[in-house]
């Protein structure tokens, strides 16, 4: 199924109002200055971002005027045109190198971190590439039996230690492991929260320093994994992160728990970085590779 089947079916029967909303608006009516304010409340409330979406709406009006525009379909492909530029990023190619190539995912917890590891792992399965995970959340148990339990699914190798053990001494492991048995990518999971006295992002910085001096260049992509149905709070969280621990892309899980897809423009445009995969779901192929032009379709022909 393609990343707009999997989409539109994630949000069937699931819609807030936001979708519907802006189908309605395109669906017939004069181009006025009730059209353009409907349009700017409509993105607004689907997380778009205030200063997003006053951005779109002018430059919308502008190019509708001079381009003299008279029926709305023509400003909705105007309007996809313009929210697949803003997250056209996401289309750049991921390129594995490495031996291993390794990922590390941050996050907080609850925002379906330790799963989307396990999809992503189950993703480049899939594509013939041999996979080990790392149960990296040491600080919960439930971290470690969750990814176990979801690595056996997706029929990966998986390296762990017992609860409250050192993340560092973990990771530093599962690179010996990996170069020895000419693993292909190394996947691990990280704390979202610690329950002792040190800094999250002191421990994150720690694991990166220790996967750097075994590997050159690693890791290679720190992906955060971002709970969608939060809202402008994502946006925080990425901010966050991303000064103590550079991000290189990101994953919004829960979209089918909300039509208010509008974050994904939001934080691409606010942050400038790239959303690489979203989570369509509970089951463990329900984790898509990020497609812009088609995700701006989707939100307004859903």
């Amino acid at each position: 199924m393609s990343f707009l089947n999997k989409f539109r079916n994630s949000l069937s029967g699931n819609k807030t109002g936001f979708i519907d909303r802006l189908g309605s608006l395109f669906s017939s009516g004069e181009i006025n200055e009730e059209f353009y304010e409907e349009l700017e409340e409509i993105l607004v409330s689907g997380d778009v971002g205030v200063e997003t979406t006053v951005r779109l709406v002018e430059e919308l009006r502008n190019e509708v005027k001079e381009s003299r525009l008279k029926e709305r379909a023509e400003v909705k492909e105007l309007l996809i045109e313009k929210l697949t530029e803003i997250m056209a990023s996401s289309e750049d190619d991921i390129q594995i190198k490495g031996e291993p190539h390794v990922i590390l995912m941050v996050g907080v917890n609850g925002s379906g971190k330790t799963t989307s590891a396990a999809k992503l792992a189950n993703l480049y399965k899939q594509e013939g590439k041999s996979v080990l995970l790392v149960a990296g959340d040491t600080f919960r148990a439930a971290a470690i039996e969750q990814l176990e339990i979801w690595a056996e699914r997706a029929g990966v190798e998986l390296i762990k230690q017992q609860a409250g053990s050192d993340p560092s001494a973990l990771f530093f492991d599962a690179m010996n492991s990996a170069r020895a048995r000419n693993i292909d990518l190394v996947i691990g999971d990280t704390a979202g929260r610690l329950h002792n006295k040190f800094n999250l992002m002191e421990e994150l910085n720690k694991i990166n320093r220790v996967v750097g001096r075994c590997q050159e260049g690693a890791p290679h992509q720190v992906l955060l994994v971002l709970d969608a149905t939060t809202g402008q709070n994502a946006i925080a969280q990425a901010k966050s992160f991303n000064q103590s621990l550079p991000v290189s892309g990101l994953i919004l899980t829960k979209l089918d728990g909300t039509a208010r897809g509008g974050i994904v423009v939001s934080i691409q445009d606010s942050l400038g970085i790239p959303v690489r995969y979203v989570g369509l779901g509970e089951k463990i192929e329900d984790l898509a590779p990020f497609e812009p032009a088609q995700f701006a379709r989707a939100l307004l022909e859903s």
